[in-house]
């Protein structure tokens, strides 16, 4: 299926302050060279925040992460989780088709959708509130038919109760998600015929409920401030300080009867040292050439090099760490330039090749 972007665009997108540290914690989630792995996440939160995935909001994604707009835009549109068309203000409503709903009654929800927000799918309801769509299986086949509205999942629906819903969330309402045929989760409708001694000293809702209860985001678009941030992959693990007998015993021993030599290692345990020239992290390799680089920016202030694509501002930090603040040094490098420049980039390998940076800034030079 061929999906496009929407034809009415934003002027642009920005991450909230909190989403924005969010977005930067997940990219560290990553090793270096690898920071591209974040787009889907950085993606869903921006789609989260918005309501809908903006072609800004692709392109700012993109440049946060150092990679041509065309690579994100590849992601996006690959995948059906992103609503490239713009959604109800209050939901979007997903009913799911697959068999199971299907034999349980998802086209007469599918019904309600059309006589209640639209006759076809992805199409703003009158008053803007609600989009719809039906959907591949949403894993709740116990509780069919179903519907995912915002983050949660309504289940064991009835054609009145979705129109109920909706009326309720029109309002300005969150009804309870879950079962809604008064299911504690997904035991049979008639009680417990197994494992009876667990249907008592429950809790009011089941954990998923439970949950969006107390989190309250149920529709709500997402601004980073929800929860807090959580990065336990930065956290060092503890370093074992070694004890004096462990270091003893790591200590270099002579073989019994074997020679020794003056540092008390075993020739057998001795070691060659390179003799080789250490180069050092500043020396160009082979193939490689520093550009000419500068101090400061020259009088008049740095130029903007976000202005070419696929160069966003971690990058155009890098570069005028390295003595990079002017599009005209960017135009004149060599491949050899280029080379040493994307060594010397971290997590942006390939990046000035890939986005023909030199080219643009040649550009952008020759018009200016």
């Amino acid at each position: 299926m061929l999906r496009r972007l929407h034809h009415e665009q934003p002027e642009s997108f920005a991450f909230t302050a909190a989403n924005l540290d969010w977005a930067e914690a997940q990219i560290t989630k990553y090793p270096e060279g690898r920071q591209a792995s974040a787009i889907i996440p950085l993606l869903w939160r921006a789609q989260e925040q918005e309501g809908w995935l903006t072609k800004p909001a692709i392109e700012y994604v993109a440049d946060m992460l150092g990679l041509a707009h065309i690579r994100a835009l590849e992601v996006a549109t690959f995948y059906f989780m992103f609503q490239l068309l713009p959604t109800g203000s209050v939901a979007n409503i997903q009913i799911c088709g697959t068999t199971t709903c299907m034999i349980c009654g998802a086209e007469d929800l599918v019904a309600v959708c059309k006589s209640k927000i639209a006759a076809k799918p992805h199409t703003l309801s009158a008053d803007g509130k609600f989009t719809w769509e039906e959907v591949e299986c949403l894993g709740a086949c116990s509780n069919a038919p179903m519907a995912q509205i915002g983050k949660d999942y309504y289940e064991d629906l009835t054609a009145e109760k979705l129109s109920d819903l909706l009326d309720q969330l029109a309002a300005g309402e969150v009804p309870v998600p879950g079962p809604q045929n008064g299911r504690f989760s997904s035991e049979p409708l008639a009680g417990l015929v197994t494992l009876t001694e667990h249907d008592s000293g429950r809790t009011k809702y089941n954990a998923s409920v439970g949950l969006a209860v107390d989190l309250g985001d149920t529709v709500k678009r997402i601004d980073g401030t929800e929860v807090p941030i959580l990065t336990p992959w930065k956290q060092d693990a503890a370093v074992k300080t070694p004890s004096k007998e462990e270091i003893e015993a790591k200590e270099p021993r002579p073989a019994e009867g074997k020679p020794v030599d003056d540092t008390g290692v075993t020739e057998q345990e001795s070691t060659a040292e390179s003799t080789g020239k250490v180069e050092t992290d500043d020396a160009p390799a082979e193939g490689q050439s520093k550009p000419g680089r500068l101090d400061a920016p020259r009088e008049g202030g740095a130029d903007d090099l976000k202005q070419l694509k696929g160069l966003g501002p971690k990058a155009e930090q890098q570069l005028n760490e390295l003595g990079i603040y002017h599009l005209d040094q960017i135009a004149s490098w060599s491949d050899t330039d280029v080379a040493w420049v994307e060594a010397n980039l971290t997590g942006f390998s390939g990046a000035v090749t890939r986005g023909d940076w030199v080219a643009q800034a040649k550009t952008l030079v020759g018009e200016a």
